[in-house]
């Protein structure tokens, strides 16, 4: 048994669906979220800075005695990730590995469509990850650059014409494509799942880099030791770098929550 919190990071909100599954997955598990809303999105810098910010938010959370940290980033995870985890003694989770182990696993025609930030897509960490576990599979990937700051910006509701009409045209090439599984290679975009389930139909699975790390997540901790007691509800702490009632308003909604008061700003820079 291990009562020391669990670090979440992101570039904003969209780590919260990793939060929410979290939740759900291992609701006894105390959490210390971090959203970087000052300087989000990272889809578009360069790895380098990237890897700068990475691991100045590594360094905030660990300001705190942690146990295990969850990348919930997807372009952390495709840039950085190994990077990190050579630097640091602590165990660490990102969101490609099980998001493409349940893809493999859900798909039919092995064909997976692949939506994410510029910066995951150049890495082609998804699409080596597809291949290392079915050689077999076709993947597509789509980089979706407007869809971040969208999200931001409360722009994630079925019947608004602005978001409707981009992540149509983004998903278009999938459609095409024929492809029957898409993942959702940004923790952003599973607060747009109605929106992109309406547009891809019924017949197309959508996977969560969210959820499946989430339950990675779980397997590790019971791997090692180092889960909670099963009979307490955990808490969570919410960092930012920005403004927090712009966070709070849009957490609030989305996890279903009453959250105002309940962020923090940090100042990022002295990480």
């Amino acid at each position: 048994m291990d009562m020391r919190p669990i670090g979440v990071f992101d570039s904003g909100l969209g780590g919260l669906t990793a939060v929410s599954s979290l939740w759900r997955i291992l609701p006894e598990e105390d959490l210390i979220y971090f959203g970087d809303t000052a300087r989000v999105p990272y889809g578009g810098r360069s790895p380098e800075t990237i890897l700068k910010y990475a691991r100045q938010d590594v360094r905030f959370l660990r300001s705190f005695d942690l146990k295990a940290i969850l990348i919930a980033c997807g372009t952390v995870t495709t840039t950085s990730l190994t990077t990190l985890q050579a630097e640091n003694d602590l165990p660490m989770v990102g969101v490609v590995e099980p998001t493409c182990q349940r893809a493999v696993l859900v798909t039919k025609n092995k064909r997976v469509g692949m939506i994410a930030t510029a910066a995951s897509v150049r890495s082609g960490a998804y699409e080596a990850a597809l291949r290392r576990l079915d050689p077999e599979i076709q993947v597509f990937c789509r980089a979706c650059p407007l869809l971040v700051p969208l999200v931001e910006n409360g722009r994630i509701r079925p019947g608004d014409v602005v978001i409707e009409t981009v992540v149509a045209e983004y998903l278009e090439p999938l459609r095409q494509a024929g492809v029957d599984t898409v993942i959702l290679g940004c923790t952003h975009y599973p607060l747009l799942l109605e929106v992109i389930a309406q547009i891809m139909g019924p017949g197309v699975e959508l996977v969560s880099a969210g959820e499946e790390s989430a339950f990675q997540l779980k397997r590790m901790l019971k791997e090692r030791g180092l889960r909670a007691p099963e009979d307490r509800q955990g808490q969570t702490e919410f960092y930012v770098s920005d403004r927090v009632e712009d966070f709070e308003q849009t957490a609030t909604l989305f996890l279903r929550q009453d959250l105002r008061h309940a962020a923090r700003r940090i100042d990022i820079d002295q990480y």
